[in-house]
């Protein structure tokens, strides 16, 4: 199960993006998008139970996991939404009226939900788990790091390894098995990954969720939000909160389950996943 291959490449916006499809041609589409610090690597498990019924589009983000992270490369929300919108043309999902299923963790909730509105992306429908899209967020560690990523971006490299490790591992209310958690850090060490690490967390704040907040009521298509109920990063409130926001959203609470439902209740949430895909 940890073995996670992203073949194919497609030349966006915003530099180099890995992508992968799972699942036979022609079958319903489902896209994927992950969320900060992690890559398409934490749906593995979710997205090849789903490819037994849909054809499962997933990739990793500009400036994340196997996709191209360098220097002056813009991975901020705004930039990562204009790709989506790209991906979903290169995959021939963007014409007709229905589009595919999306279904979007943290961050990547944010992405989706600002090509839908703002870039008029069509989607058969929309599944938010634990997403970024209330203000406020972001964790006092996450706008520190934001504000002084150049002095943090100096730490010697086990230093940096060493709080990138802490950061990833309090997403999980269950805990992640080392081999999991090596995979999850290792693209955010060294020359590339440590200046990436902290490239996108300088780029992105509140704004990007500001500019579209006000337009959920807007939202006229089956929403699903799935919420860790034991998320620390982002308490289960905010789940309510939105779901009250998003005319006909249904909320569910995955027990035992931290920021990263994907790690923590696979199970759960596959299933949670799976009725709304057959029903939306």
């Amino acid at each position: 199960m940890t073995e996670w291959i992203l073949d194919r490449t497609f030349r966006g916006s915003s530099g180099d993006v890995r992508w992968a499809a799972l699942g036979p041609a022609g079958r319903a589409p489902v896209v994927l998008l992950h969320g900060t610090p992690f890559s398409s690597y934490v749906w593995r498990g979710v997205a090849r139970a789903l490819a037994q019924e849909h054809q499962v589009f997933v990739w990793d983000m500009p400036g994340f996991g196997a996709s191209e992270r360098g220097a002056g490369q813009d991975v901020s929300l705004r930039a990562q939404a204009l790709v989506l919108t790209e991906l979903l043309d290169h995959w021939g999902l963007a014409g007709g009226t229905a589009g595919p299923q999306v279904v979007a963790h943290d961050v990547g909730g944010c992405v989706a939900l600002r090509a839908r509105l703002l870039h008029g992306a069509r989607y058969r429908s929309l599944a938010l788990v634990d997403p970024v899209a209330l203000a406020p967020w972001g964790s006092p560690a996450y706008r520190l790091l934001g504000r002084h990523g150049e002095v943090f971006n100096q730490l010697p490299t086990s230093l940096h390894r060493a709080l990138v490790r802490e950061y990833v591992s309090s997403a999980s209310h269950q805990g992640l098995p080392p081999e999991v958690l090596d995979r999850l850090v290792e693209p955010w060490c060294g020359e590339v990954g440590q200046p990436a690490f902290y490239r996108q967390i300088e780029q992105n704040d509140q704004r990007f969720t500001d500019e579209i907040q006000g337009r959920y009521g807007e939202l006229d298509l089956p929403v699903l939000i799935c919420w860790g109920a034991e998320d620390s990063w982002i308490p289960p409130a905010k789940g309510q909160e939105l779901a009250a926001l998003i005319p006909g959203a249904e909320l569910r609470l995955i027990p035992d389950a931290g920021h990263l439902v994907q790690e923590d209740a696979p199970a759960a949430l596959t299933a949670a996943l799976g009725r709304h895909l057959r029903t939306g």
